[in-house]
Formats: C-alpha cells, structure tokens, sequence
C-alpha cells in the first residue's frame, strides 16, 4: 500500500478526520449534559438528529453515488461538515449556543455524512484491486484505531480544559485536511457509465440470482431532471434494494448490522448519563477508556489478515461478531470501587478488536462481490437499514433509560447484542474463505 501514493493520501486524509470526528464523538453530547443541562430525552433526541437524514436521504444518495464520479462527492461532503461544525464555536463564544443549534447542526453534519459513507466504500475499489481490499481496509481501520486512541482521550481533556464547543470547532479543522487530500488524489475515476457490470452471485446457487443492475448510461440527472429523471430514479433505488435484500450473503450482512447498531444506539443514548451520573467518572478518565477501544481496535485491525487467512473471511466475521457482543455485558456489570468501575469500563473496550475484525471482513466481501455500479445503491441501502436500526435503538434506550433505569438498560442491549453473530452463522456468510467468494467446501 505504501507504493500506492494516492491510496496513501486517502489513508492520510481519512486518519486525521476520523481523529477530529472522535473528538466530536465526546465532546457534542458532554456539551449537552454539561453546557446546555440535557435530559435523556433530549439526549436521545440529538442522537437522533444524527440518524434521521439517512433514513430520509440514504437511497437516493446511493443513487446519486452510482451516477457520478465519487470523489467530488466526498470533498464536498468534507467541506459542508466542516462549515457546520465551526458554528458551533462561533457561537458559543458569542454565548448564543442552544440545544436547538446542536440538533441542526447534528441534522446537516449527518446528512453530508450520509452521502460520504455511500461514496467512500464505493470509491476505494476505485483504487485497489480487489485482492487488496482487505489490506486496504485493515491499514484504514488500524489508523483509525490509533485515532481513536488519541481522539476520545484528547477529546476528554479538550472538553475539560476548553469546554465542548472549542473541541468541535478541532474537528471542523480535520474535515479541511481531509478535503484537501481528497484533491491531492491524481489516479482517474472511472466515469459512470465505465463501472457498468453485471451483479455477481454471491453463493454459487442459481436460486440466488439477482436482479440486474440498471447501467448508468444515458440516465437523466440524478436529481430528477429531464424527461423520466424521476421515474428512473426510483427504478435504480428500487434495483438497489432488491439487490441487497435479495441476495443471501449482503442479507445477513445487513442484518447483523442491524442489531449491533440496534442495541449499541440503546447503550449510546444511556452510556455517558450512565458514566456521569452513576459512576461519577470526570470527562478525561470517560476519554481515557474509550481510548482504550481505539488501541484494541488497533490491535483487531493488525491481526485482520493473520485471523482472516486462517479462519476464512465466512468464520471469522461470525466469531469476530460473537465475541464482540459478549464483551458488551462488563457496561452494566460495572460499579462498585472507582478502580473496579474503570477496570471493568476499560475490560468491555477489549471487544472493539473483535469490531474492528468484523467490519473489516464484512466491508470487503460487500466490495468484492458486488458490481461496481451498484457499490453506492448497496453501501446506501445498509445505511438506511442501520438507521432504521439505530432510530429504534434511540427510541428504545430514551423510554427504557427513563423508566427501568440506566444500568438495566445497558442489560438489555448486551443480552440483544448476542443475536447479532446468530443472524451470520445461519446464513451462506459462514461458508465463505476468500472475499471473492469461494466456499469452505467447495468453488464459489
């Protein structure tokens, strides 16, 4: 990878923002609870405003990112992030900051997010071959992981030390670094209508067939201009979906996902309160453990290929998912002495290695095995389901969080955790060795 230099731009790029984004990730809902004096509900209501424009607006943008060159979409997605977050700041150091700012801003963020996450996994096979995927894939996460690291802590002590609104004014800054690299790529995109192809079978069955991908040539704008734009919109929107909820292994795949997201949402939304309020723990140490899972998902993420080439790509998404979801029950088990209540927060981060193995493994097998132009309707589709998930989530955690209690409600989201690996192990994923897909057992 290093010999690939616009690959390595990407890679740069993509560090620093994910380094910014994790900071944020600490300091918007501690400027809430602590700036602005949120409740659980309005807790839950930002973690919402982050979600909601992907359920509205994942689809299309998945079309959207199968009619046109990706990495424009991914610069200017950057650069609008970067306008929304610096708002904040501004605006707390005019003593005008409010909740309400806070969820708009969440609001757009998300939605600018939800067009670079369709485009972003669609653009790297645009940049590697597909036997490069999973070392593409591990060098991404494990510099995220060391990002994390250094995110959550710092983001800990940021907010500390300069109060929340100044420490997402740094992660404004990383979305400009990431743009900037994103421009500095020279290697050519293939134009649309070059990414045309047929959708593969993922499991070697013909009772698996899938429908074809409509080609991108000749459409009408994506926006729906010109005779028929609309019309063929929703043709490819609804190719995408049946695409990804009509063949076996992208099935599982979303559905997996769909629990994690499910049951972490619920923990997301009681999870600082939880820290807080009944552990009493300072935002510098919260930052310190949560740095943890960015060190063992480093780890995860070194050990990717090693696990991956021994198990096969099939197995070891199903063990990397059983044994993260089982680490989700030290959460509620914490407590007691400041130290075991540390000690146990830090021991549940472990299970982010295991994360980090598992998407690994399952973004690459979606980006091997499906046709290129339908990359961004598929990585779009899987959003929307995971935002459908995490809504539900919220919901789930806001009403359980304020009636059973927070560390029962962290009970429930470990024990759902465990139908996560379920979903995998019973479906063709488990057969799986290579990404390309062939079978243990078998040819593809």
């Amino acid at each position: 990878m290093w010999r690939r230099p616009d690959f390595v731009k990407l890679w740069a790029g993509q560090t620093v923002s994910i380094f910014g984004t994790l900071i944020t990730g600490v300091a918007l809902p501690l400027t809430a609870i602590y700036a602005l004096h949120a409740t659980p509900a309005e807790v839950a209501l930002l973690s919402a405003a982050n979600v909601a424009p992907g359920l509205a607006l994942g689809l299309f943008a998945g079309v959207w990112v199968d009619r046109l060159r990706r990495r424009p979409i991914l610069i200017a997605a950057d650069v609008g992030r970067a306008l929304a977050l610096g708002s904040v700041p501004v605006a707390a150091l005019l003593g005008a900051l409010h909740i309400e700012q806070l969820y708009a801003v969440a609001l757009l963020t998300s939605a600018l997010t939800v067009c670079f996450e369709s485009a972003y996994p669609a653009y790297l096979p645009s940049l590697l071959a597909r036997d490069e995927l999973v070392e593409g894939n591990s060098k991404l996460t494990a510099s995220a992981s060391v990002a994390e690291v250094a995110g959550f802590g710092l983001g800990g002590a940021l907010v500390q030390a300069l109060t929340g609104p100044l420490a997402i004014g740094v992660d404004a800054l990383t979305y400009v670094v990431s743009a900037i690299s994103l421009l500095l790529i020279r290697q050519p995109e293939p134009a649309p209508t070059e990414r045309d192809a047929a959708p593969t079978n993922t499991t070697g069955d013909p009772a698996d067939a899938t429908p074809a991908i409509a080609s991108s040539a000749n459409l009408p704008s994506p926006f729906g201009g010109g005779a028929g734009g609309g019309g063929a919109l929703w043709r490819e929107l609804g190719v995408g979906l049946r695409y990804t909820l009509g063949t076996p292994i992208p099935r599982a795949l979303a559905g997996m996902s769909a629990i994690t997201r499910l049951c972490g949402s619920i923990v997301e939304v009681v999870l600082a309160l939880y820290l807080v309020r009944e552990l009493h723990l300072p935002p510098l140490v919260i930052g310190l453990i949560w740095g943890v899972g960015g060190a063992t998902s480093f780890v995860g993420a070194a050990l990717a290929q090693r696990v991956i080439r021994r198990l096969g790509i099939g197995r070891a998404i199903v063990w990397s998912v059983f044994v993260a979801s089982a680490f989700t029950i030290f959460l509620p088990l914490a407590g007691g002495p400041l130290w075991l209540a540390i000690a146990l927060m830090a021991l549940q981060q472990f299970g982010d290695a295991a994360y980090t193995l598992n998407d690994i493994g399952a973004t690459s097998v979606l980006q091997a095995q499906t046709p290129p132009n339908a990359l961004g309707r598929l990585h779009a589709t899987i959003q929307v389901i995971q935002g459908a998930a995490i809504l539900i989530g919220l919901t789930l955690g806001g009403a359980l969080g304020q009636t059973i209690g927070l560390r029962p409600t962290l009970f429930v989201a470990a024990l759902g955790m465990l139908l996560a690996p379920l979903v995998v192990a019973l479906s063709p994923v488990r057969r799986l060795r290579e990404v390309g897909g062939e079978e243990v057992g078998g040819g593809q």
